[in-house]
């Protein structure tokens, strides 16, 4: 936010500046999102890498995510997580277990690179977008910050493509410094998904524990 202007119209202009800079971020948020609920079905391949704020050492891993609107299945090298737009289910494969819960929206945008692009409308300000290059690629970078000061998550940073107003990449800051950069490596929506694509179906997974945490 900028310092206070020690003049009532220096403080106008500044307010002012600080509406249109939120009002473009959020234009071109709600292009992103939009390509994303509007879709039948989109795969994106990414990796995902977690650890502590400042740190070099992270652990990162490689996966896919499936999505129709808000549904999306997540298949990892150590879990496959189904969010069928309430229910969550995440397989856990090195125990055979499978964890179910209604989770919070912190919760899955942890997981959830469509669930990030869903949080920015409300709670949070936004920052003007910076053009810079992520991967290669010319993007929008947009910081948000939630308004709330006991949130679980201190910063969000959104790359979307200039081009195409596509995700490259989100990076999440947690109020305890958990770091998680999600880069999406590839991108596809000419896909169909039936609705049962984003349920757990217990006959697939014969021997599994199941653990009901609602």
């Amino acid at each position: 936010m900028k310092r206070l202007a020690s003049i009532l119209l220096v403080l106008s202009i500044t307010v002012i500046a600080i509406a249109q800079d939120s009002s473009q971020s959020r234009a071109i948020l709600n292009k992103t999102h939009s390509a994303y609920m509007l879709s039948d079905g989109i795969k994106l391949s990414f990796t995902s890498a977690m650890g502590e704020a400042g740190s070099n050492d992270f652990d990162s891993q490689k996966g896919e995510a499936f999505i129709k609107g808000n549904k999306f299945r997540l298949e990892m090298e150590d879990m496959i997580i189904w969010f069928d737009g309430t229910t969550q289910w995440v397989l856990l494969k090195d125990v055979d277990e499978v964890n179910i819960s209604n989770p919070t929206e912190s919760e899955l945008a942890t997981v959830s690179p469509v669930a990030l692009l869903s949080i920015y409308k409300e709670g949070y300000t936004l920052k003007a977008p910076v053009t810079k290059t992520v991967n290669g690629k010319s993007v929008y970078s947009i910081d948000m910050n939630p308004i709330a000061v006991n949130s679980d998550i201190k910063s969000i940073s959104v790359a979307v493509d200039k081009t195409n107003n596509r995700l490259v990449q989100v990076i999440l800051t947690m109020s305890n410094d958990l770091l998680t950069k999600i880069d999406i490596t590839d991108y596809n929506d000419n896909f169909k998904y039936n609705d049962s694509e984003f349920t757990f179906n217990k006959n697939n997974h014969p021997g599994v524990e199941i653990v009901d945490l609602r």
